[in-house]
């Protein structure tokens, strides 16, 4: 069967300054998602589902979905702040204004995901080989297994010079996944290197690192296990304002948890995203590079 491609796209975009989802980088008025879209249908996905807020949706359609709705099979759900809670939990967090995070999202879509699926970030540029990687993976396993698998990056191509980036740094042993710790915090040091400030202090990196930056693929039976994950959120955490249950932590869970593997792939391209406004200028430079060079078509899509 074909997979899905899931796109986590109801972020806040609070470093950005806007939403970044649907701002143009092409020369057409591809946002960043576009590209990934295509290199994913370039893949063999049959279909992508897009996590929004309600609040976007009108903005969303006019600049992106429409457009992609006619070249391959889309549709969208919504994260809410009380998606996925009691009225008891909503109670317990009214103050809270932080989204509640990566695994919260990938389950206010959990009903349109009845295939392998990969997930990914609305804002940043993969590159086509980590689609073509776990699309080709993905295509070979039923719902039932358990045997996942991500596309990891080496952080050093993964750095922006524009602020700090949020990483899962991995621990891989014999091509599979140990254990994964999403970082939030990592940047350069000023005299070049890179250092994760975490709540225990600060720690120096190599820039060797294997990174998670949100690139798996999981078949449907990791929703069991990531609706445990997020249950256990709730019971301790749920009056915290800022804390995010987060999709590297529980993809780690799910591994250090003997509920299933995760196979570690490994890309050497180089990120790319918009996670500053600095960044619009490079990422509208790079893609204007691969154009020039044929890897991308001047236009995508057919209107």
């Amino acid at each position: 069967m074909k997979p899905i491609l899931l796109v986590l796209a109801a972020g806040m975009g609070s470093r950005y300054g806007g939403v970044k989802q649907i701002d143009a980088v092409g020369l057409h008025g591809e946002t960043l998602l576009d590209y990934g879209v295509y290199d994913a249908a370039s893949s063999g996905y049959g279909k992508v589902v897009f996590i929004i807020r309600k609040d976007i949706e009108k903005d969303f359609r006019e600049r992106l979905f429409d457009r992609i709705a006619r070249n391959i099979d889309a549709e969208y759900v919504f994260q809410s702040m009380d998606s996925l809670l009691t009225p008891e939990e909503i109670a317990l967090s009214r103050g809270r204004k932080k989204p509640w995070g990566t695994i919260h999202a990938l389950l206010c879509a959990k009903e349109k995901l009845d295939a392998p699926f990969t997930v990914v970030n609305s804002d940043d540029y993969y590159g086509r080989s980590a689609y073509n990687i776990l699309g080709s993976y993905l295509s070979g396993l039923n719902n039932t297994d358990t045997t996942h698998a991500m596309v990891g990056f080496v952080l050093e191509n993964t750095m922006s010079r524009s602020g700090s980036v949020s990483r899962g740094i991995c621990k891989v042993k014999d091509g599979n996944l140990v254990s994964m710790e999403e970082n939030t915090k990592i940047e350069y040091t000023p005299d070049g290197g890179i250092v994760s400030h975490m709540d225990d202090g600060d720690r120096m990196l190599t820039g060797k690192e294997p990174v998670s930056m949100n690139f798996f693929g999981f078949t449907p039976s990791a929703i069991e296990p990531f609706e445990e994950y997020w249950e256990d959120f709730k019971r301790n955490s749920i009056k915290e304002e800022k804390k995010e249950c987060l999709l590297p932590n529980g993809a780690s869970e799910l591994v250090t948890g003997k509920k299933g593997s995760i196979k570690v792939f490994t890309s050497s391209d180089r990120w790319f995203g918009m996670t500053y406004p600095e960044d619009k200028k490079i990422v509208m430079d790079s893609l204007k590079e691969k154009i020039e060079s044929g890897y991308y078509p001047e236009q995508l899509w057919k209107y």
